[in-house]
């Protein structure tokens, strides 16, 4: 006997006994829940804190402050580009490729209906990270602004970056994960008969 998937009764019990909650696809409700809470919550978090930080640090010395010292700075630095500032100065061409990359990931989310919870939060998360990006691109003269400096050799700084930037690189992380431990990559090969 099958279901409306194709299914049968004995694969979709096998299907569900495998199933974890990490792994399995959530109800509609929930996916919506996840996804734009996640999405909703990142950009705004992502937002109030370039707001907060440069208010706090336009009036220091140097523009920026040590947290952890010689390892953490919460430093003040604008980017007209990318990643590692690709496309430097090219404003127009990296809006219109953020509002096709969210218009790609809010089609994924919402036509594709059976991804896992960790795929949902990791669309949620490029989401976040892309808005909070465009966001800066488009309202703020092209000029997304960064602060988190994080020094990983003695005199040698990763370039510095912001919330979004996290949320972005934490969203690839989570696809990662998801397809090295997805139930299909989990599965043992069937061992021939004899």
């Amino acid at each position: 006997m099958t279901d409306d998937r194709g299914l049968r009764t004995e694969d979709r019990e096998q299907k569900a006994e495998n199933c974890t909650s990490v792994v399995c696809p959530p109800s509609s409700g929930i996916r919506h829940l996840i996804f734009w809470s996640i999405f909703a919550g990142g950009l705004a978090f992502d937002l109030w804190t370039k707001s907060v930080v440069f208010a706090w640090l336009e009036n220091v010395q140097r523009q920026g402050i040590a947290i952890i010292d010689g390892f953490l700075r919460l430093q003040l630095a604008v980017n007209t580009g990318a990643a590692f500032g690709i496309a430097e100065g090219h404003r127009v061409m990296l809006v219109s490729i953020s509002m096709v990359a969210l218009a790609v990931i809010l089609a994924v989310f919402i036509f594709a209906r059976g991804e896992r919870k960790i795929v949902v939060v990791a669309l949620a998360l490029f989401a976040g990270g892309v808005s909070g990006n465009l966001y800066d691109r488009a309202f703020n003269g092209g000029l997304v602004r960064d602060f988190i400096d994080v020094m990983y050799w003695p005199g040698k700084h990763w370039p510095a970056f912001n919330v979004a930037d996290s949320m972005l690189c934490a969203a690839v992380g989570l696809l990662i994960i998801s397809s090295l431990f997805s139930p299909e990559s989990c599965r043992k090969p069937a061992q021939p008969q004899k």
